[in-house]
């Protein structure tokens, strides 16, 4: 296995003992102690995932979050004390693949990142490489969006569930049928993820195309509609 686990987290007892268990279960654990430091890691040294703290010094995980995902989709999981719904969300929204509450198992902390890690290594015989409509490119096999010919960064989350949805038009999905098919049985989060994901798509895609659209369908779900 030997991926790059990035550990963003200041206080010292809960980065030893990630670096532990993720060690144990053949990660190379990376730690940082601060902000900028994180930023700067994610920048040079690549890793596979980030396990983020919010309350950091320097630049909190809010902000370290919004600025990896403008030049990165590198999976991010994010730990923190805070357990509102409120925080939870924000961090989906800034781009967070996953949000895990402290106090936390670190066996569960390791089973999160081995299930995030699975869903963005996709093999590629499991689905066609590619979906294309009008300015409209997914790419599953390198993770690439391209809206009117342009790359568009996206979170890999996203790039699967637009892919997803696409590549079945027309068809209705239930929220706990896309929870189920995109994010996998070992999902831990509940239905309000989708929707998150579904309001980043059409920021990203608003006004690209008169021939299709990510339609809601009230009460039921949401289906990516051709005309």
């Amino acid at each position: 296995m030997n991926e790059k686990i990035l550990i963003v987290d200041d206080d010292e007892n809960i980065c030893e003992l990630l670096r532990l268990y993720l060690t144990k279960e053949g990660f190379s654990p990376l730690i940082v102690n601060d902000g900028i430091a994180a930023i700067e890691a994610a920048e040079h040294t690549e890793p596979a995932l980030i396990l983020l703290d919010i309350m950091l010094p320097g630049l909190d995980g809010w902000q370290v979050c919004r600025k990896i995902r403008q030049t990165s989709s590198v999976p991010i999981i994010m730990i923190s004390a805070k357990g509102e719904t409120f925080d939870k969300i924000l961090g989906l929204e800034l781009g967070a693949d996953d949000y895990i509450v402290k106090p936390f198992e670190a066996k569960e902390v390791v089973a999160r990142i081995k299930a995030v890690l699975r869903r963005v290594s996709v093999p590629n015989a499991v689905m066609p490489k590619e979906v294309s409509y009008d300015n409209l490119s997914v790419n599953i096999t390198n993770y690439e969006l391209k809206v009117r010919g342009e790359h568009v960064d996206a979170p890999p989350k996203e790039l699967e569930l637009l892919y997803h949805l696409a590549s079945n038009p027309n068809r209705v999905f239930t929220r706990d049928q896309l929870l189920d098919e995109v994010w996998g049985f070992d999902y831990y989060g509940d239905s309000r993820t989708v929707d998150v994901h579904i309001k980043r798509l059409r920021e990203k895609l608003e006004g690209v195309s008169e021939q299709w659209e990510l339609k809601t369908v009230w009460s039921v779900g949401y289906k990516f509609e051709t005309k």
